[in-house]
């Protein structure tokens, strides 16, 4: 008996792999069958169960590094800029909410409070704060970036829908890029992040997850809110970072508008049903035309920039009011870019770009070109008011991203390789056996197909997943064993000492040896503060006061005296006009001060010019820590003694010392005083610091403004210098400042001082005559019942009052409104499409079946 044919098929899950060449009979009708999916419950779960595993492991990692019990402890946080960070988010909670910025008399005779440094991680501890204890929310605030940083690379290689395990494997390269040891503060690796960089590390989050919207979004139309809201926060987390998603959403849009005949392929799944736009109108690249595609990048691109339009508009307009700390150029790009440590990262990235060029992958090209980006950026910045090599991480994010794609995709390749042989194999035995039995065979030839869903790129990628977390979590405590033996056979890894640091950071303020004298200078300024009157303080520098937690701990004055006394240095240098002479009185006043700020003239310990120079900027208080400088202070009679702490015993990079704190009140050191002669008006000066204070010309050397000039020649204190006034007031050209000319007034009387957070008053005697306000000048301050303010040197203010009873407040001004304006109507536009996207949901109908 012939035995009829029997139809057959073969199917495996990744239908895009297969082909004519790959089926055993190309032209029977069932090869135009949809094909299936098949296999066992473990193999179709296996990629989402090892992306987990490898995500949840890189993160155990993380946190296992950072102590987490020290991170869930009621303990302050130090450590480098961290430390004086700490205030921050506190200050917010108790003066700034409901409003995101605002005027912190904090440091630098105050200074305009996330105006020009970044908000959103602060905000988010502060919001934190009301739900657990300020000191927990802090902490996990700071790691918040990095924790989510495997996540968002997850995140990043699912919205380009790339085949399991590359998500997977992007999320383990952060592992090696969180813990790179190369640099320790430019941002982005956990070094950096524990030094005080942690808003940048949340940027980077934020960065890979708009990417992997924009590209998903600019092919499907579909998640414009999401990758708005996304671009917002990463601006708002750290320009840098917000930067390269704006480049990045440019190279996105060019990619999908290229022509046909150069559009790059792509290396990944088709994308589900789920995300396939609803609106049948939208047409993109493979539709009608590049319009829709156009218009979806650039408006989701313009909501995003209109829903933080409230920060970026005034942080835009008023940078102009910073100041550029004048640091050098890093121009060692091979050792910055190529370190011998991170070779192996860079030879996988090198073949990774080799990869994706042959491919044409749309991830791998468009990856590698934000890569190229960031570190031309690094070369080419003109470092004005930008440090070049922040760009530096980005560069090795990238990096370290495209080593695990190519990784992923190697797998890939492989398992398909051998899926392919095992399908052939079989199909050349069905065929076989077929043509036996057409040929009247007298028994069937039983055909068994091989069980090729198991073979899945994703499982076994799934097992290498799960190998490569393994891996881990396990081999990470044998690190210090392994780095002592490495050596040996010459291997010379770098140390790991991110869970040094940890400890150092998160153990807090109290865990410090020499923390009881910290404590008791801290409780003697309270004190002082109750007994004497509150107001500034100046504190003599040392790098030794590390000893502390951090050579900023003094920083935190204004925290622990409950904003009694505010402390003169502080760590936002860059967000204050008043920087560059505090900085100069530091080394006047200090046996080993720091000399931060590139450029200036700095001169030598000079106790009584610096104590004129707290006279000038309305310092109240000095603090002493040196024989020799306190043996000077103790000579000038503008000085006070009040008080000594000590003498306290610590130890400080294996150096005994011995330290007795004096505290001294400095006279005449009021913070609103009248003018004996009236203010010259320097004419050809802007609001930039290049004008006012000066630039840097050859060799970092300040070529010296008007202010500048100014402030080192005290022969020229009688006559304040203004950038306006009444029409009445000399003028005098810039180059000339030094001499200006005096014209006496009768001062007038000032009484009644009343100072609060934002807003100083005062009484006067007599209206119409000058009177000086010892507040850092800013554009958002305005007065009542007097004409002003207007700036005057160094950084204050003059106001020329019209009542007898005048006030001064911190406010808004045409440029915040603007943005605040800009940011409502982003906001309407995101509820309305919020709306839209009901409303459609609302009207589809129901499938039943």
């Amino acid at each position: 008996m012939t035995v009829p044919p029997t139809p057959f098929r073969v199917s495996w899950p990744d239908a895009p792999d297969a082909g004519p060449d790959d089926a055993p009979d190309a032209g029977h009708e069932d090869e135009a069958a949809p094909m299936r999916p098949g296999g066992s419950w473990l193999a179709r779960r296996a990629p989402a169960c090892a992306a987990a595993v490898v995500v949840v492991g890189v993160v155990a990692v993380v946190l296992w590094q950072l102590h987490l019990p020290l991170l869930l402890a009621d303990t302050s946080t130090t450590g480098g800029d961290t430390g004086a960070h700490f205030m921050m988010p506190a200050f917010f909670n108790t003066h700034l909410f409901p409003h995101l910025t605002g005027w912190d008399p904090a440091w630098y005779d105050g200074y305009p409070a996330y105006s020009l440094y970044f908000v959103l991680p602060d905000v988010l501890v502060a919001l934190a704060a009301h739900v657990i204890s300020y000191d927990v929310a802090f902490k996990l605030g700071t790691v918040l970036g990095s924790v989510l940083l495997p996540v968002c690379a997850w995140a990043l290689g699912r919205l380009f829908g790339l085949r399991a395990p590359v998500p997977a494997a992007l999320a383990a390269a952060t592992l090696p890029f969180l813990f790179d040891y190369t640099w320790t503060i430019y941002g982005g690796n956990l070094f950096s992040t524990l030094a005080g960089e942690y808003s940048y590390s949340l940027s980077d989050a934020f960065l890979l997850v708009f990417l992997g919207l924009f590209a998903r979004g600019v092919r499907t139309g579909r998640h414009r809110g999401w990758a708005a809201v996304t671009l917002a926060a990463c601006i708002l987390a750290h320009i840098v970072p917000g930067a390269l998603a704006l480049t990045g959403a440019l190279v996105l849009t060019v990619v999908e508008l290229a022509p046909r005949s150069v559009r790059l392929t792509d290396d990944i799944e088709p994308i589900a049903a789920s995300s396939v736009p609803r609106d049948a109108a939208w047409r993109g690249p493979a539709g009608r035309g590049r319009w829709p595609t156009l218009w979806w990048a650039a408006s989701t691109v313009a909501l995003g920039l209109l829903l933080c339009a409230w920060w970026l508009v005034p942080f835009g307009l008023r940078s102009v009011y910073s100041t550029s700390m004048n640091y050098s150029k890093v121009t060692t790009y091979v050792t910055l870019l190529f370190p011998r440590a991170d070779l192996w990262a860079l030879a996988l990235a090198g073949i990774a770009v080799i990869v994706a060029v042959a491919t044409r992958s749309r991830f791998g090209l468009v990856v590698s070109v934000l890569g190229g980006v960031s570190a031309v950026a690094m070369v080419i910045d003109p470092l004005r008011s930008l440090y070049n090599v922040r760009f530096l991480p980005l560069w090795f994010l990238f990096v370290y991203l495209m080593a695990g794609w190519v990784f992923g995709v190697a797998v890939v390749a492989g398992v398909r390789r051998v899926r392919r042989r095992r399908v052939t194999r079989w199909a050349l035995r069905a065929a076989a056996a077929r043509q036996v039995q057409d040929a009247g065979a007298a028994a069937e030839v039983p055909l068994v197909p091989p069980r090729v869903a198991r073979w899945t790129p994703g499982a076994v990628g799934g097992a290498l997943g799960a190998l490569v977390a393994a891996l881990v979590v396990v081999v990470p405590p044998f690190v210090p064993a392994l780095a002592t033996s490495l050596p040996k056979i010459g291997v010379r890894p770098g140390a790991n000492e991110v869970s040094v640091w940890a400890r150092w950071n998160y153990s807090g303020y109290g865990a410090k040896p020499a923390y009881p004298e910290y404590h008791g200078l801290m409780r003697l300024m309270s004190s002082i503060g109750r007994q004497h009157g509150c107001g500034r303080a100046m504190w003599e520098y040392n790098a030794n006061e590390n000893r502390f937690g951090t050579p900023e701990a003094l920083m935190l004055l204004p925290y622990w005296t409950h904003g009694c006394i505010d402390s003169m240095e502080g760590l936002l240098f860059e967000s204050s006009a008043t920087t560059p002479y505090h900085f100069l009185n530091q080394a006047e006043l200090s046996q080993a001060p720091s000399e931060a700020m590139v450029g200036l003239p700095y001169g030598p310990l000079t106790v009584p010019l610096g104590v004129e120079h707290l006279q000038l900027l309305g310092v109240r208080y000095f603090m002493a820590a040196s024989p020799q400088v306190q043996e000077e202070a103790s000579a000038d009679p503008t000085l006070r003694l009040l008080a000594t702490s000590g003498p306290w015993a610590s130890t400080y990079e294996g150096q005994r010392l011995s330290t007795t704190w004096k505290v001294y009140e400095v006279a005449r050191a009021q913070l609103v005083t009248p003018l004996a002669d009236e203010p010259a008006v320097l004419s050809g000066v802007g609001p930039g610091q290049t004008t006012w204070l000066g630039r840097i010309g050859s060799g970092n050397v300040m070529r010296e403004g008007p202010s500048l000039r100014w402030y080192l020649d005290p022969l020229a204190w009688h006559t304040e210098l203004v950038s306006g006034g009444p029409p009445a007031w000399p003028r005098v050209p810039a180059r000339r400042a030094t001499d200006a000319p005096a014209v006496p007034v009768h001062p007038t009387s000032v009484s009644h001082v009343r100072v609060g957070t934002s807003s100083v008053s005062f009484d006067v005697g007599a209206v119409g005559r000058p009177v000086l306000v010892k507040i850092s000048y800013f554009p958002n301050w305005h007065a009542a019942g007097a004409l002003g303010p207007w700036r005057a040197t160094p950084n204050l203010m003059v106001v020329v009052p019209t009542r007898h009873h005048v006030s001064l407040t911190y406010g808004t001004t045409s440029v915040t409104r603007a943005g605040d304006a800009l940011s409502a109507l982003g906001a309407l536009l995101l509820v309305a499409m919020l709306i839209g996207w009901i409303v459609r949901r609302r009207r589809e109908p129901v499938r039943i079946g």
